[in-house]
């Protein structure tokens, strides 16, 4: 055995822990600065990979919920619908979000009112800033979802109570309904999720601050190529204003979520998710890349088609397969690498 610290160890447990990307696009993400970001992650192209510690971090945060839920009942704060009976709220095509809590009465200063609840946790140069600034500023991702959970819920306002993990302060603010905002948002989403071809990015410069810590800024900057092969990544599914995915290949046919996270063997690259030029393929089911200078075949594999797996494990190997290759291919073998 490896010679690992505890905590290495503990790290490649949690990493160990796949979370599968969630079906829509969250009602979190709606202020993200970035529309290709939102596009990318919804479509699974782009899935981003924490390390154990991060993914103990955000443990640490969900941790946090309920001993603030405990804190404010015990001010006599109604909190309601949290932990496994969140709310939820649904705006179609492909937009929802499940919210943290609902104060039923006795939020301080509210009036008796009714509100959203966002809880959230913070390092000390983060909480430090929200201080200075309120969440609107510091945190416009955060002010955005509840701007969307309040459109979602019907109600005008919203408790934000964020907690420094360094040294336990509490920050807590009201939100107010911004009913143009919060529609501005909702509407931004279901264009990205409906879109069939990728929006430009936030900046072309790699650089960019905004950038350069975006999981996606391998693809937008150097590669422009995806690793993932699902339906989504696919030419032939669509995302339908029903929040379902159909699939052109097979009938237009619903694709179930579960299929959609593997996909099948007819999968062809979706062109805005490749570097090559596209020419059209022999059928409606055969895309043509040109690769290394090459016609690269993709679609269900054959003697000369190459599935999108393949492509992605070696694009230069199926570019220019020798005979070896295609003589094991020609026996159902497929290169892996």
């Amino acid at each position: 055995m490896e010679d690992y610290s505890i905590q290495e160890l503990i790290d490649k447990h949690h990493e160990s822990q796949k979370d599968l990307p969630r079906p829509h696009l969250g009602a979190s993400m709606l202020g993200h600065p970035c529309d290709r970001w939102l596009w990318l992650s919804f479509r699974w192209a782009v899935i981003e990979k924490f390390p154990g510690r991060i993914l103990r971090l955000f443990r640490r945060g969900q941790n946090e919920e309920a001993q603030i839920v405990r804190d404010l009942r015990a001010i006599g704060v109604d909190v309601q619908k949290t932990g496994p009976q969140q709310s939820r709220v649904e705006f179609g095509s492909h937009i929802a979000g499940s919210i943290d809590g609902i104060a039923e009465s006795g939020v301080p200063f509210g009036d008796g009112k009714r509100h959203v609840l966002e809880f959230k946790t913070h390092s000390k140069k983060s909480f430090d800033d929200l201080e200075e600034n309120g969440v609107k500023k510091s945190k416009p991702m955060h002010y955005a979802q509840m701007q969307v959970y309040m459109l979602g819920t019907q109600l005008e306002q919203a408790l934000y109570v964020a907690v420094c993990k360094d040294d336990d302060r509490i920050w807590s603010e009201q939100v107010f309904f911004d009913k143009n905002l919060a529609n501005s948002l909702v509407e931004r989403g279901k264009r990205i999720a409906l879109s069939d071809r990728m929006p430009e990015p936030i900046s072309s410069d790699a650089s960019w601050y905004q950038c350069k810590f975006c999981p996606a800024h391998e693809f937008c900057h150097k590669t422009k190529l995806t690793k993932e092969v699902n339906c989504r990544t696919c030419a032939h599914s669509t995302a339908q204003a029903d929040n379902t995915w159909t699939c052109a290949r097979h009938d237009n046919d619903v694709i179930p979520v579960d299929w959609q996270r593997s996909g099948c063997s007819a999968h062809v690259l979706h062109p805005d998710m490749v570097p090559w030029k596209r020419k059209d393929g022999m059928d409606d089911w055969t895309a043509v890349y040109v690769i290394d200078g090459k016609p690269v075949a993709n679609g269900e594999p054959g003697e000369f088609v190459f599935s999108s797996k393949e492509i992605l494990a070696n694009p230069k190997t199926c570019a220019n397969p020798d005979v070896f290759i295609n003589e094991i291919r020609k026996d159902g073998g497929r290169i892996t690498g």
